[in-house]
């Protein structure tokens, strides 16, 4: 009985061991949520050293999660720089990645793989909540019907969305391929090329606006807002500006409380700080910086309720977050609010040169953090993580076959396991495009402006070649590449080895 006996648990822990082990090899599902600010610069919240501004709950995502110093975007703009999140692509590799219209067709192929798509093969619900911005339909949109392609056909389950940005028509919700709250009777009409007779536009009737422009923003008037495009109709579903917020937040808290029993993907995609800045009235005026400090403020509240939704269902430490910004800061970008007189000793770069629409780092390097409370444990990184890399880290995370493309596997640099992230990357103003390799970055000569008319930002463009070191120098001020020829030659080599030589719009 003795020697069956002994036989019997040896056959037993055995058993065990390879149930333990299997148990050990199933992937980990936490909810995962992207909170996606729109034009936030690295120096706009005081986790990232502002002083001016006090952002106490998202800076709990940074000093209890993962803050990295060296996050980027893939773009200095935002559509590209969503295109790059949601596919794992650079956004230079598709022509049509540029600065949308609000009536362009949907860019990302429906065949195309894209990070829900991948979180749906691993049993996730997926979702979206704010701006979209990455086209709609196939070029024939009737904002009457059913809308798609969109969201909902490159993987999102459910999808509450503006089609494009808040500056721009048409200015309705769209409720999973419908607007939301249309009125039959009142059809929309959207142009981007010429008015509809009889309707009045900033241009032509200044007094009917509380919003004056400074250049582009000067057609149809919605809400006293003179907007990019032209519309008419649809009077019943138009948004009220002031509670787009409030708006998107409780869209955002329903999604989690309906979906908090399975694994779900929540896209968060805030309109904070971007234009027209229309901050609700309990935060007008509360930054003493004008609107866009203020929405910086309000923006911080949004995630600090949400973050309490996440509590009081149950979820929250089983949710790993990841915090970011499109591209960087810009003050003026298309209206008078005060934006440039107001902001006093504030840095929305930081240390860091440039902003929105520029090569300089300030462009596309952004606040970005992961949050996972229990799970990841509170650390400051100087590992290089992009927004391109979560397609493929999160398949590694969930133990999913993704398609190769432009995204690394970084997971253990965005757990804070490692202090290495990727090695380089190619990053993108406009059709220009510049490459960091370790501290350094090379900007290759362009032709074009060094300042942008329109948001007095510097553009980094240069005709001759420009190098620095990040690491010694922040913000950009000493070109080495004279100086240090070797190390760009090494870049240069690098750079073409991935972008091709075709980048330059210098004729040789």
């Amino acid at each position: 009985m003795k020697v069956k006996n002994i036989i019997s648990l040896m056959v037993l822990s055995v058993l065990c061991f390879f149930h333990t082990d299997a148990i050990a090899k199933e992937p980990v599902k936490p909810n995962i949520i992207v909170v996606y600010m729109d034009d936030l610069g690295y120096g706009d919240l005081s986790a990232y050293g502002a002083t001016e501004l006090s952002t106490p709950n998202i800076d709990v995502l940074a000093n209890e999660g993962i803050k990295f110093t060296n996050g980027y975007a893939t773009s200095s703009t935002c559509t590209p720089s969503r295109y790059g999140l949601l596919t794992g692509v650079y956004p230079w590799r598709n022509s049509k990645a540029k600065i949308l219209p609000g009536s362009a067709p949907l860019i990302i192929s429906t065949e195309q793989e894209t990070l829900p798509k991948m979180l749906k093969r691993a049993g996730y619900h997926t979702g979206i909540v704010g701006k979209w911005h990455l086209g709609l339909g196939d070029g024939n949109l009737n904002w009457n019907g059913h809308i798609k392609p969109g969201p909902n056909e490159v993987g999102f389950d459910e999808a509450y969305i503006l089609a494009a940005t808040q500056d721009r028509v048409p200015t309705v919700y769209i409720d999973n391929g419908y607007v939301d709250g249309l009125d039959p009777k009142d059809p929309i009409q959207v142009s981007y090329k010429k008015n509809f007779e009889g309707e009045p536009t900033g241009k032509d009737n200044p007094e009917l606006t509380t919003l004056k422009w400074h250049h582009g923003h000067n057609n149809s008037i919605v809400n006293g807002i003179p907007r990019i495009g032209f519309m008419k109709g649809g009077e019943a579903a138009k948004w009220s500006d002031v509670d787009m917020a409030d708006h998107f937040l409780n869209k955002a808290q329903n999604y989690v409380r309906k979906n908090k029993n399975n694994p779900f993907f929540l896209y968060y995609a805030l309109q904070q700080p971007h234009v027209p800045r229309t901050p609700h009235p309990r935060f007008a005026g509360k930054s003493g910086m004008g609107p866009r400090g203020d929405v910086i403020l309000e923006a911080d509240w949004v995630i600090g309720e949400f973050m309490k939704t996440l509590k009081e269902e149950g979820v929250l430490e089983n949710t790993l977050i990841v915090f970011s910004s499109d591209n960087g800061p810009v003050l003026q970008d298309g209206y008078y609010d005060d934006a440039m007189e107001k902001v006093g000793k504030h840095t929305p770069a930081g240390v860091l040169r440039g902003g929105k629409y520029s090569l300089f780092d300030a462009g596309t390097r952004v606040p970005f953090m992961v949050y996972w409370k229990g799970t990841v444990k509170a650390k400051v990184s100087d590992a290089l993580v992009s927004q391109v890399d979560l397609l493929a880290s999160l398949a590694e995370l969930l133990n999913v076959d993704t398609e190769e493309g432009d995204s690394q596997d970084i997971l253990s640099a965005l757990l804070g396991k490692s202090k290495k992230g990727r090695k380089d990357i190619v990053l993108e103003a406009g059709s220009k495009t510049s490459y960091r390799a370790g501290d350094w970055v090379m900007i290759p000569p362009y032709k074009g402006a060094k300042m942008s008319w329109h948001s007095f930002v510097e553009s980094g463009i240069d005709m001759e070649f420009q190098l620095y070191n990040l690491k010694e120098d922040p913000s950009q001020q000493n070109n080495l590449a004279k100086s240090n020829p070797k190390q760009l030659k090494k870049m240069l080599a690098k750079f073409e080895g991935i972008r091709g030589k075709g980048y330059s719009n210098i004729k040789k």
